[in-house]
């Protein structure tokens, strides 16, 4: 065939024929990419929230072969250790073992926080892309001339991207396309096609879902899992109402949807809850072989959450560990982080009910007046609750639609009472967010909604159809297209700066001990075994140095230094850090008897680092 036949061919199949549709793929493909690669370059933001930088240091002990242990050390888990390890001792306390390490301290620390699935996959990142943790200060990219940012010590160039941080956000972003390929599906198979690529485009175009993939917390991998449990639910609807329904493979489908239930609930505790609104699904829309359906389910779920349970039963003697407290902290029993940092906490009141009836009354108004209003992430959100009134020609949509209501209500209360302080110091982006689940499912919807509402438009010229359409995409995506147009700083200062914690961890070796209020940063850019601060600088400070392990390093950053005066530093304990910073930076005297004397200098006014000795000099 001659060449110019050939050339002609390829043309004509790529304009009319089969390959047409591969090359509005590529296109697609090549636009998804630079939009990612777009929001890489113009918004993304290092590690800002203690989750997700708690997570990444437990995934690289797991990379490591440490097991599951942390470098993160809260004073509520040294309790639960202590407590449990002293009922249960088998220790022989002779002159040569006067005092066993209940809290297990000085060992390497089991960690009592974190669920395991996302760790467990951070971890398997870093085993196969071989993570290098220094601080880059010189290459491109990862350090620039920006006076906005904090100065460093590369020639002329600053800090700008820790380079772990940036790997964690690109895995969490590919999960997110995961998460888009999985709202087309499920709004195909729901509605129709048109619907389907609104809702892919929506979901894509929103700018809050694009943070929360950069923030590297665990919520863009929850979502995978709640959408995919949210088309395994709706292939069992849709199988219960064929004629004969094929027994054998719902009863599969039922097992999986508790498996998937069980590991959303490793992935994030509170995410176990969504077994009600599934079993409800189950006994309402399974078929006549609802009861064995619903009895698989919840079996499979429990079958996978038991051996974790089991684990943390042996380790700590509670089910949870300290994510188990959750609920009790952010009462009046315990404000803010007073349980966590607690060493010996009163636990004597925490059964009393009106606390948590208070809780959840108080937060689930904040929920109702504020995140509930923000669930769909743009203004798609606003015809999902329009459209709850329209009824459905499709029967599974008006299924998934009481599910997804379900959830919703559940999420309410769930979120509620397991809001802390972590909430405060990042109210939006955050593991306690669980509204955010539902924001594909609200797109789809929504996107539903705005067709049944097009077509009810008469327009004069057909194009004026795809110039509404496209009027609608540029209002839901204006947030997303403003952000790449904003260009933030990408360090998250204050109060976390990568360069200063490592150099300040370096000074330390390995099996030391620090204290600090960022406990989570210095765990996993300093990797040093740091105790958060405890809540007073005086009995429970000196309970930990004097009985557990010597404390020989204090880091302090803004988030303490540049705390309110009286709530924050007056008026918690009779001898609060506060009255320490100010005892040693307004009296310059560091108070009689406490052990770190020694600082460098650089770091006063907003951050304070005391050691045992000049350890700085040391060559």
């Amino acid at each position: 065939m001659p060449l110019t036949e050939l050339i002609q061919m390829l043309i004509h199949k790529l304009e009319v024929g089969a390959g047409s549709r591969y090359l509005r793929y590529l296109a697609l493909a090549v636009a998804v990419f630079a939009l990612g690669f777009f929001y890489d370059l113009r918004a993304y933001r290092n590690l800002d929230t203690p989750e997700a930088m708690d997570a990444a240091q437990l995934a690289r002990n797991l990379s490591e072969g440490k097991g599951y242990t942390t470098l993160f050390i809260r004073p509520l888990s040294l309790y639960l250790m202590q407590s449990h390890n002293s009922a249960n001792a088998s220790f022989d306390l002779t002159a040569t073992n006067a005092a066993p390490d209940f809290a297990q301290i000085k060992t390497a620390h089991p960690d009592l926080a974190n669920a395991p699935v996302y760790p467990l996959m951070l971890a398997g990142l870093m085993k196969v892309k071989k993570f290098n943790y220094a601080v880059d200060s010189k290459s491109p990219f990862w350090s620039e001339n920006d006076d906005r940012n904090k100065d460093t010590t590369a020639g002329g160039r600053r800090f700008a991207r820790y380079r772990p941080d940036f790997y964690i956000a690109i895995f969490n972003e590919a999960l997110l396309l995961v998460v888009v390929l999985l709202s087309f599906f499920l709004a195909k198979k729901l509605f129709d096609a048109n619907v389907a690529w609104l809702s892919a485009v929506l979901v894509l175009g929103c700018e809050l879902l694009w943070r929360f993939s950069a923030s590297g917390l665990s919520t863009t991998l929850l979502l995978v899992i709640f959408l995919g449990l949210t088309m395994l639910l709706l292939e069992i609807e849709r199988g219960a109402r064929e004629s004969p329904p094929r027994a054998g493979r719902l009863l599969w489908l039922a097992v999986a949807v508790g498996i998937l239930t069980g590991v959303g609930a490793l992935t994030r505790y509170a995410f176990g809850w969504t077994i009600i609104p599934v079993l409800v699904f189950l006994i309402l829309f399974s078929g006549q072989r609802r009861l064995p359906h619903t009895l698989a389910a919840l079996a499979a779920f429990a079958l996978v959450l038991a051996p974790w349970i089991a684990r943390n039963e042996l380790v700590s003697g509670t089910a949870f560990g300290t994510a188990g407290f959750a609920v009790t902290e952010g009462t009046f029993l315990f404000p803010r982080f007073q349980l966590e940092r607690s060493l010996h906490p009163d636990l004597t009141f925490v059964t009393r009910f009106m606390p948590y009836v208070q809780k959840l009354f108080f937060n689930a108004r904040e929920i109702l007046t504020g995140d509930l209003l923000r669930i769909g992430g743009n203004w798609a959100g606003v015809l999902f609750f329009a459209g709850l009134f329209m009824g459905f020609r499709s029967t599974g949509a008006r299924r998934v639609r009481y599910f997804l209501l379900m959830c919703l209500g559940l999420f309410i209360v769930v979120q509620s009472l397991g809001r802390t302080q972590l909430s405060e110091l990042s109210p939006e982006i955050n593991s306690e967010n669980l509204l955010v689940l539902l924001v594909p499912l609200v797109l789809v919807f929504g996107a539903s909604f705005f067709f049944t509402l097009l077509d009810q438009m008469t327009l004069p010229l057909v194009q004026l159809r795809y110039a509404v359409i496209a009027g609608f995409v540029a209002l839901c995506c204006l947030p997303l297209a403003l952000a790449l147009l904003a260009k933030p700083v990408p360090v998250a200062y204050p109060p976390y700066f990568p360069p200063e914690i490592q150099q300040t961890a370096n000074w330390m070796k390995p099996d030391e001990l620090m204290m600090s209020d960022v406990p989570w940063a210095v765990a996993w850019y300093g990797r040093r075994q740091c105790l958060w601060l405890t809540l007073d600088a005086q009995k429970e400070f000196f309970d930990v140095n004097d009985y557990l392990k010597p404390v020989q390093a204090l880091y302090l950053t803004p988030l303490t230094m540049d705390a309110k005066f009286v709530s924050d530093w007056v008026q918690p304990r009779e001898y609060s850090w506060g009255s320490f910073i100010i005892d040693s930076i307004v009296k310059n005297k560091i108070p009689p008897g406490f052990p770190l004397r020694d600082a460098p200098t650089g770091f006063l006014p907003d951050r304070l680092f005391l050691t045992d000795r000049e350890r700085w000099l040391t060559p």
